[in-house]
């Protein structure tokens, strides 16, 4: 593994002084693209969106969201029926399995109501400190952590942010040098430029409007330009 802050935590909180301006005009209407109108909606489609696109997620949700209305409808559906109902999402017996245990322990602890802090939600059966700061962070406008997925955990450590692999470890980072009432948003900042332009492979860092502050970004360019 690398070692931990191979760039001095002045450089980086200056780095991100930087290009966060330019990420939020680059994007300015960056938000979570999971679709949900309750706190227990966002919950559901979070925990849906486990190695799954957010469209897909949504396009399951469309239907889902009118047969579930509360924690009590999740909680008494048969697993089977779940399964069914979620089933082109993906590893569908796990995520009904986490739903109707989520569900449950919604009404046996908090009256069928999300609640609203990190340890409570962590609490909940099949929830993560992930899934909890997306629902803290967007639904109930709580800058508690930083969403860390793969894209953001990539950017991060393309853009000097961070030598961890492990998500919980970068969060740890990130949260050092971001404003913490930047946390949620850089997330979907993240995730944005992930899927437009600092993809996996093949980043389109001609087309970068932050290239100059990234670190990778020369060797990058420098490979791509090779497959020409």
């Amino acid at each position: 593994m690398a070692k931990k802050n191979s760039n001095p935590l002045p450089e980086r909180k200056r780095r991100v002084a930087k290009i966060l301006p330019i990420l939020e005009a680059t994007y300015p209407n960056a938000k979570c693209s999971l679709n949900y109108r309750t706190p227990l909606e966002l919950l559901v489609a979070t925990i849906l969106s486990a190695q799954c696109t957010d469209d897909r997620v949504n396009k399951v949700t469309k239907d889902l969201f009118r047969k579930y209305k509360s924690a009590a409808d999740y909680a008494k559906a048969s697993q089977e029926e779940l399964e069914r109902d979620i089933q082109s999402t993906g590893f569908f017996r796990n995520k009904a399995k986490s739903i109707r245990g989520m569900a449950q322990s919604l009404l046996d602890k908090h009256k069928g109501q999300v609640p609203k802090t990190m340890d409570e939600l962590t609490a909940l059966a099949g929830v993560g400190r992930k899934t909890a700061n997306v629902v803290l962070g967007n639904a109930f406008g709580q800058n508690v952590g930083v969403v860390v997925d793969t894209h953001v955990g990539r950017l991060s450590q393309r853009l000097g942010l961070t030598d961890f692999d492990n998500p919980e470890k970068i969060e740890q980072d990130l949260m050092q040098v971001i404003p913490q009432d930047k946390w949620t948003l850089w997330s979907h900042l993240m995730i944005h430029h992930g899927r437009a332009i600092c993809m996996a492979r093949n980043p389109a860092c001609d087309k970068c409007t932050i290239f100059k502050d990234c670190p990778a970004g020369p060797e990058l360019l420098a490979e791509k330009n090779k497959k020409k």
